[in-house]
């Protein structure tokens, strides 16, 4: 597609408004930033909230900027290469570092590239058995450039799937729609989760470094701002933070237990959905984040019961129990009602200053532990030197509450803090399957809870 066609496709899909050349930075005070929609880097569903380790890296510079955002979203590589270079953004995120006449950030990350079949294909063992087989890739991808670059022995027939994410081209595999498919390593950690079935086949040789790139009047400028806030971001920790934010949890739970998971699914939970989107209605928390809770206390069982005494669907103990009056813990209807609200109640008590979705998950390793001992990791935390409001600070406390010098501090006690760490992990892990393959809940009853947008 040439250069000129591209632009004028511009037009069409991200608009005439951001295909007009952008004011300068100190004249507009908006940072335009233009972005692929993706599972692993930006999403933006209808009436929520942007979210994604681009996003949350691009407005953090922005505000060290002083600057708003405004986020524009592009439909393939081309499209970012092409905003940039007429300079219509200030930036594009996600780009392979080094192409074309664009300047570009140090890089953010580094990544590996593979190539994906399905576990129950023979599949190429060696770069030289890829010779004349059909690769498909995302349209625009540098996994293309990799793949025709290859020695004639090894190059395969590529093929540029348009209008289709990693996630999708992922699925197309899973699916026997495509035999090979190439995605970079994040988005096949990311797809194991979702379809267990997969399996790499080749690494590819080389690594991609991925960053920003600027074009337009002022780049030099805006690219030295940009490594300034990279370096200082990868030295206090920042970087660490966001990524593990969206991808800290993805490799916990094996392929066999996504597999099961999924299997349970389809199996288990249309039992209880309705319950679960009752207690939605009750609390304000995404009912599928509330069947992810469900399923790592009991698997959806609701006559579970554990060696400790904590029973039922939501593995409620007596005293919490107690508290929320709760009759019958073996009754599933009323044990889901009662742990949903449980959990609300922990998140009001989780401190304003912990943000969504960190709040969430402290408010979860609560569930796990009591809040007596959550008060107390906090205190731990602030010692040394951690930040008890981020998870990612706190994941690495917790597991500390089992060591004797450490729990000789506290009122509450030991605590097995590791265990509230890996059940807060998977169900995160069970939540992105959840929203992946099972459609939101919108609840006809207004609810105003510490995750509702105020």
């Amino acid at each position: 597609m040439s250069k000129l066609l591209r632009l004028i496709c511009c037009l069409a899909s991200v608009g005439l408004a951001a295909c007009t050349r952008i004011e300068p930075l100190e004249t507009d005070g908006r940072l335009v930033v233009a972005v692929r929609e993706t599972p692993a880097f930006f999403q933006q569903q209808e009436g929520a909230t942007a979210s994604g380790f681009e996003h949350d890296l691009v407005t953090a510079f922005a505000d060290s900027l002083d600057l708003k955002v405004k986020f524009i979203k592009a439909v393939d590589a081309y499209e970012l290469n092409d905003l940039a270079l007429a300079g219509r953004v200030h930036i594009a995120a996600s780009m392979p570092l080094g192409n074309g006449s664009l300047q570009y950030s140090t890089p953010i990350r580094t990544v590996t590239q593979w190539i994906i079949g399905h576990d129950d294909v023979l599949g190429p063992q060696r770069l030289t058995a890829l010779a004349g087989r059909s690769v498909e890739v995302m349209a625009g991808s540098p996994l293309a450039d990799t793949l025709r670059g290859l020695d004639e022995k090894s190059r395969p027939l590529v093929i540029e799937v348009p209008g289709v994410d990693e996630m999708e081209l992922l699925a197309r595999v899973a699916e026997h729609k495509a035999e090979l498919v190439a995605v970079h390593d994040i988005h096949l950690d990311l797809g194991v989760n979702f379809y267990p079935e997969l399996i790499p086949l080749l690494q590819l040789p080389g690594k991609l470094e991925i960053g920003w790139a600027f074009g337009g009047e002022g780049a030099a400028v805006l690219r030295a701002k940009a490594d300034a806030f990279i370096t200082t971001a990868r030295a206090d920790g920042t970087l660490a933070r966001i990524h593990d934010r969206y991808f800290g949890h993805i490799k916990r739970i094996n392929a066999a237990g996504i597999a099961q998971f999924l299997d349970d699914t389809r199996s288990k939970l249309p039992n209880w959905r309705r319950h679960f989107q009752s207690a939605q209605d009750l609390t304000g928390i995404d009912w599928r984040l509330l069947a992810a809770l469900a399923y790592q206390e009991s698997h959806w069982d609701p006559l579970a019961t554990s060696p400790t005494g904590v029973r039922g669907m939501m593995m409620l103990t007596e005293d919490t129990a107690d508290h929320l009056h709760v009759k019958n813990r073996l009754d599933a209807q009323e044990s889901i009602r009662a742990g949903s609200r449980y959990l609300a109640e922990l998140v009001e008590q989780v401190p304003a200053s912990a943000k969504h979705p960190d709040r969430l998950w402290l408010a979860l390793s609560a569930y796990n532990l009591g809040m007596g001992h959550f008060r107390g990791a906090r205190a731990i935390a602030m010692k040394m030197k951690r930040d008890p409001d981020i998870w990612y600070d706190m994941k690495q406390v917790l597991p500390q509450l089992a060591r004797p010098e450490i729990y000789a501090r506290l009122k509450s006690g030991a605590a097995r803090g590791g265990e509230a760490v890996i059940m807060v992990e998977n169900i995160r892990s069970y939540y992105d399957i959840l929203s992946r393959f099972e459609a939101a809940y919108a609840s006809p009853y207004p609810v105003q809870s510490a995750l509702s947008p105020r």
